[in-house]
């Protein structure tokens, strides 16, 4: 069995780790997976992890963010894409077509109906969800509009993200030798940067392997308000002129890294984006988030509706306010997100098993 997996993005991170955990499950279940980014995707994640991909075209139109023109010029781009994704469908001899999130789920199912062979549409955005729920199975996540609707096609799933159940194997030590470890290089180069105390409790802030603007300003802003609590910050920022706003007197800024689930481990409180694998991946931790609202080009999902009682939403003035309230009644947050942390664990069992279906279906 062999399947093609075609993943949007820049595999760094968020669509890149839904692809990620999605290819570990089908191998479990016997699948070859085969990998195909767009030609300028670093794909530092699948390196990472011993994986080669082959490079295609995969338009972008900008996700929940989208507008006339860019979806237009996505359009255009993508009628070269889905020929180019039909002749290596063709190539790789794939027996079905897994397209993750956004252009690469267009892509992968427009290629798949071209090459007629059958596919499965992962869907998050607006876009992906019109167009491939009119040409084959799908399963969509609760940042589509659909994901809540009480009647959904019948070639739809729902699901939360595929989050890998080692996640859950992380270890509190190694992440503290590694932080530790890390405060003591600062100190070489500026003796008062801060050191991680083990007696205060511990904010996680990011927004995925990319630091936005919003979250960037936040950390920035709240680190200098208090020393109650360790401030992290983890990813790469999106310009480089914010570099410039992370004061390692104030917070650990640990960059890029690729032992997170280590880190979950020390972590008390997450600021997170209301969308992305991190807040499900929190979840599963048992871990309590701050959604801090329209990081990510404007975005909304109302991911505190999804997670009641277990996400809460912020802006920059609030947060501080949003924080301490949270802090205040971890106890029973903690409750919550394990209640849903038991629903989402098993997803990327259950998504394996409706990709597996469709290929038993054609074979």
């Amino acid at each position: 069995m062999k399947a093609l997996v075609v993943i949007t993005g820049r595999g760094l991170g968020g669509d890149a780790v839904i692809g990620m955990n999605i290819i570990k499950s089908l191998e479990s279940k016997g699948f070859d997976c085969e990998l195909a980014l767009d030609s300028s995707a670093p794909g530092i994640l699948f390196e990472k992890n011993g994986y080669s991909w082959y490079k295609i075209s995969i338009p972008q139109a900008g996700g929940h963010a989208a507008n006339k023109i860019t979806t237009i010029k996505a359009g255009l781009k993508t009628i070269g894409a889905v020929f180019k994704c039909r002749n290596l469908i063709k190539k790789v001899k794939a027996d079905i077509v897994v397209g993750v999130i956004g252009g690469g789920a267009v892509v992968g199912c427009l290629g798949a109906k071209l090459a007629k062979v059958p596919a499965v549409g992962v869907l998050s955005t607006p876009l992906d969800t019109k167009v491939c729920t009119k040409l084959n199975t799908c399963i969509v996540f609760p940042e589509a509009h659909m994901f809540r609707q009480s009647v959904i096609p019948e070639n739809v799933y729902r699901s939360y993200f595929p989050v890998a159940p080692n996640i859950l194997k992380g270890n509190k030590e190694i992440g503290l030798e590694k932080i530790k470890e890390h405060c003591r290089k600062e100190k070489e180069k500026n003796p008062n940067a801060i050191d991680f105390d083990e007696n205060k409790k511990t904010i996680l802030f990011s927004s995925g392997s990319t630091i936005f603007e919003k979250m960037a300003k936040a950390v920035s802003d709240y680190s200098k308000l208090t020393d109650k609590y360790n401030i992290i910050l983890v990813g790469l920022p999106l310009k480089e002129e914010y570099y410039d706003w992370f004061d390692d007197e104030s917070m650990i800024y640990l960059s890029y890294i690729d032992w997170i689930k280590d880190l979950y481990e020390i972590i008390d409180l997450a600021v997170l984006t209301d969308d992305g694998m991190m807040l499900q991946e929190a979840m599963v931790c048992n871990l309590p988030s701050i959604a801090l609202l329209r990081v990510k080009y404007g975005r909304y999902h109302d991911m505190a509706d999804v997670f009641e009682g277990a996400v809460f939403e912020a802006n920059n003035d609030n947060l501080s306010n949003v924080i301490e309230n949270v802090m205040n009644n971890l106890s029973e947050v903690k409750l919550k997100t394990k209640d849903y942390g038991e629903k989402i664990i098993n997803s990327s069992e259950n998504i394996a098993n409706i990709i597996l279906n469709e290929y038993k279906k054609s074979n």
